[in-house]
């Protein structure tokens, strides 16, 4: 038994080490920073587009459209739409995405955290390097 197989903590029907896997479209959109700090944002509750628009710095209207429209189609996101004038659309976590909200909490929080030190980490690899050129 190899290492990683003794790593694993139980058999799935799913095994995201091989290449074929779906399971890798899921963890590609998952690790997509938008897709986080959309699912981030939606912890506290459903929020209208142009509110998650505002509140995302830097996320163009199409890559926010196209993210909640995958994340949506995976089952994490729901829509609904009201009709007034003109249209409102609010978003929401679905069950399924509520069972991220620790997780992906976990990893953005931690990416704040944690700056500081990756940066001097950076630095101190960049000098490294720049020296064996």
């Amino acid at each position: 038994m190899s290492k990683a197989e003794s790593m694993r903590p139980m058999q799935h029907a799913y095994n995201v080490y091989e290449d074929r896997c779906p399971t890798r479209l899921l963890l590609d959109r998952l690790a997509d920073k938008w897709a986080l700090l959309i699912l981030d944002r939606l912890e506290d509750g459903p929020v209208r587009f142009n509110h998650i628009r505002r509140d995302i710095k830097g996320i163009s209207q199409k890559v926010l459209s196209q993210t909640l429209k995958k994340l949506e189609r995976d089952g994490l996101v729901s829509r609904t739409i009201f009709p007034t004038v003109p249209v409102t659309v609010e978003y929401a976590l679905t069950p399924l995405g509520r069972t991220l909200t620790k997780t992906v909490s976990a990893l953005t929080h931690w990416a704040e955290r944690n700056m500081e030190a990756v940066l001097s980490a950076q630095q101190a690899y960049d000098k490294v390097v720049s020296r064996l050129r």
